[in-house]
């Protein structure tokens, strides 16, 4: 054994094979061929073997009575399934599939129990499949790893706090220990989090936005002085014109698929952008239509599909505008622009026309991967359009040039003024339920300085000015030595983190790492030479502190917030909810602070307040959460009010991308999400939008770039990732799957195939993980 596992008597699989997901018993799921995509994937995993699921039918029906009973705009509860708005106007049965599998995973019966750690070591259950960790169901008590057992033991609470505690502050500066967020965390729980840690002394705030919307976030900013789309759900109502790229709905945010399907059937045109042709792109069936749905009578979700390059959206968007200022000048002053806003409200259209016109057309058709034609088409469709909004996804910002695609889509809005209107703006799809709030809220490794002076003044604290590590920083730091301590607030940080491999080492190096948790993952088993699960109230339960039954608040992709409350009787006794674990932590952490630390977990009001005073936009809180729908943050940028260095909405000015390949044999893989998947919870091996029954081990890929490598349909594949910098990291005995996608590009799951990005494979605009764009050479294996 090596020094760097600390004397660990288990080398965890991550460290060497991860376990397939395969072999998981009989299937519940419905027939494969019932799919919207009839596939002969579905034959290869049943040849192999069945499927099982993490959720039964039974509990399934249990999950969607408690949806029921919970989904009620007065008495208000916010799914964790995704955070895709509320409707505004009453719609009953605003309820998705996701929500229900979320809801009813949470509320499962099974127990994860001292009786099962004592049971199985760590080394075992680092053999066993992450779907059947999450399958031993819920965790009841705290425990702490003991090595010379290799299993996790019971610990009381207070143990465990000054555990934390004394390993905090036995390092030689904060800035050796990280904390991290996934996004699960209430904003209550998040502003107790981001004080404690900047009282400790460090900005270490990584975030699972830095491996999702950073990029959103810095476009938007330096574009319009905002990190988060305008538009809200009323302004998806009235538009005409919805640009989505790079999103998959039916699978990322499925009530989204309601507003598709309302713009439609009103007569807006609904354009989806994505190298895959997906599901959500064709149908669905709106669950609150209540005569439609009992005839299984679905409407129509889009008008137009176009197939881009992966990567190739800001060529797409620029061939657009080029459109439109070729417009202006055959008709000049007759619509194209509008000049009004442009003079009073924008700052360098004039050298973003320069740029524009420089490009050539048969430029931007390669790097866009689409015909001149069809980006005529769509400009023509812009052009027509009073109102435009346009939505995107991980399928924009996880590139090199993130920053610079999506600030591409403001520079299009701008030109015809779908800023500050109704039915108009940029709109950023999260993917989790409160991601946005944890933004908002502090979680920031680079926060700003008006903040912190509200934060210090408050608080009467001196919050550290210096920038701190992200998540891509977090596990370099691991690996280095320089990051000693690890907090996890949910997630599963070993496999939703890039180079599966490094970011697991990294974590064994650590001293200490703590999971906040509901059920066991990969993340508890890859862990320091200390360690601590921390288990915690699920969003679904009832949450009673010293001052009575707590609600906490939460804000959607739309910048609405809303109190929520559980109904549900707790998994086990023992469980603490999340600002009290922050609490306990910070006191042990902070034994002389004089933050009411105490107070503030005994009545959530009281961490209102103090919201209240330090977040723009928050004043009255406590009255305002708790009206029936909540309320929506303000934002200067919708009343046209650009907060920037000029005062004015910035044009962008970036080059035209290369994102060909140099090598003919190079295809460009995307990781994503199956249907049946949430985050890195696998529900099962199946993905019937896709077609896929059984089955995770592929690469969906072009007929004709299967042909020329000699493969068929279901054919074994080895593929193999070249980095940045020169390292390679393979997979194999892949299948290989063909589907609709644009020749070079191919696609297959997360997290899976996160053991194809190295370190080095992440954006210098916004340090995200290079996530869909994975340079691999795919070959039949031997």
């Amino acid at each position: 054994m090596t020094d760097s596992m600390h004397g660990q008597k288990h080398v965890p699989g991550l460290l060497a094979d991860i376990p397939r997901q395969g072999g998981f018993g009989p299937s519940t799921t419905k027939p494969w061929s019932s799919s919207p995509y009839h596939h002969p994937a579905a034959a290869w995993g049943a040849a192999r073997s069945v499927s099982k699921v993490l959720i039964s039918e039974r509990e399934l029906f249990a999950g969607t009575k408690a949806m029921l009973e919970m989904n009620h705009p007065v008495r208000g509860f916010d799914c964790p399934g995704c955070a895709w708005p509320d409707s505004n106007h009453g719609v009953k049965l605003d309820i998705c599939e996701n929500g229900i599998k979320h809801v009813t995973w949470e509320m499962t019966h099974k127990r994860a129990d001292a009786d099962f750690f004592a049971r199985h070591t760590v080394a075992e259950l680092s053999q066993w499949t992450d779907f059947d960790l999450e399958d031993v169901g819920r965790l009841t008590e705290p425990l702490v790893y003991d090595a010379s057992s290799d299993r996790y033991v019971p610990i009381s609470w207070n143990d465990a706090f000054t555990m934390v505690g004394e390993e905090l502050r036995g390092l030689d500066s904060p800035n050796e220990a990280a904390f991290y967020t996934s996004g699960r965390l209430s904003n209550e729980a998040t502003f107790l989090y981001q004080l404690w840690v900047r009282e400790f002394g460090t900005n270490n705030l990584p975030d699972c936005s830095n491996m999702c919307h950073e990029a959103s976030g810095r476009a938007l900013t330096a574009s319009i002085a905002t990190g988060k789309g305008t538009a809200s759900l009323d302004d998806w109502d009235a538009c005409d014109l919805l640009l989505v790229l790079g999103v998959n709905a039916a699978s990322n945010a499925p009530r989204m698929l309601t507003s598709l399907a309302h713009a439609v059937k009103r007569g807006a045109q609904v354009v989806h952008i994505n190298p895959m042709k997906e599901v959500a792109s064709t149908r669905t069936i709106v669950p609150h239509e209540v005569l439609e749905m009992a005839m299984f009578k679905s409407t129509d979700t889009g008008t137009m599909d176009v197939q881009v390059r992966p990567g190739g959206d800001l060529a797409l968007i620029r061939g657009v505008a080029k459109a439109v200022f070729e417009a202006e000048d055959a008709a000049p002053g007759r619509g194209a622009l509008d000049h009004e806003f442009l003079d009073r409200f924008t700052h360098g259209v004039d050298e973003y026309r320069a740029i524009v016109d420089a490009a050539t057309w048969d430029d931007l058709t390669a790097q866009a991967g689409v015909s001149e034609s069809d980006i005529r088409t769509l400009a023509k469709l812009y052009l027509a359009s009073p109102r435009t909004i346009i939505s995107w996804c991980l399928g924009v910002t996880q590139h090199e040039h993130g920053v610079d695609t999506v600030r591409e889509f403001t520079n299009l809005l701008l030109l015809r003024g779908n800023i500050g209107r109704e039915g108009t703006g940029p709109s950023p799809v999260r993917g989790h339920s409160n991601v946005q709030g944890n933004r908002t809220c502090g979680i920031d490794h680079r926060p700003k300085e008006a903040f912190l002076e509200a934060l210090d003044a408050e608080f009467g604290i001196t919050s550290p000015r210096e920038h701190g590590l992200d998540a891509v920083k977090t596990v370099a730091g691991m690996n280095d030595g320089t990051v000693k301590v690890f907090v996890a607030l949910g997630g599963n940080f070993v496999l939703a983190a890039p180079d599966t491999k490094f970011t697991a080492q990294g974590l064994t190096r650590c001293e200490l790492t703590v999971q906040v948790s509901t059920k066991l993952n990969r993340s508890h088993l890859v862990h320091g030479r200390k360690a601590l699960i921390l288990p915690c109230l699920g969003r679904t339960e009832v949450d009673v502190q010293a001052g009575g039954p707590q609600g906490v608040s939460c804000e959607d992709a739309m910048s609405n917030v809303q109190l929520s409350a559980g109904k549900r009787k707790p998994a086990s006794p023992h469980l603490k909810s999340e600002p009290a674990i922050l609490g306990g932590m910070a006191r042990a952490t902070l034994p002389t602070s004089a933050t009411r630390w105490e107070a503030m977990v005994d009545d959530y009001d009281l961490i209102r307040d103090s919201m209240s005073r330090v977040l723009p936009g928050f004043e009255g809180f406590n009255d305002l959460v708790r009206r029936p729908l909540g309320f929506r943050i303000p934002q200067a940028a919708r009343e046209r009010i650009f907060r920037t260095p000029s005062g004015r909405a910035e044009f962008s000015h970036a080059p035209t991308p290369d994102v060909i390949p140099a090598s003919s044999d190079v295809l460009v893989l995307q990781t994503m999400r199956s249907h049946d998947q949430w985050n890195t919870t696998i529900y099962s091996s199946d993905d019937r939008y896709r077609g896929v029954k059984n089955l995770r081990e592929l690469v969906f890929m072009n007929r004709s770039d299967m042909d020329d490598r000699g493969l068929s349909e279901g054919s074994f594949v080895d593929i193999v990732a070249t980095s940045k910098d020169g390292s390679q990291r393979s997979l194999n005995r892949y299948r290989a799957v063909g589907y609709d996608l644009p020749r070079g590009a191919a696609a297959g799951y997360m997290p899976e195939m996160n053991a194809l990005i190295g370190a080095a494979d992440y954006s210098v605009q916004s340090d995200q993980p290079l996530m869909k764009n994975v340079q691999v050479r795919v070959t039949a294996s031997a």
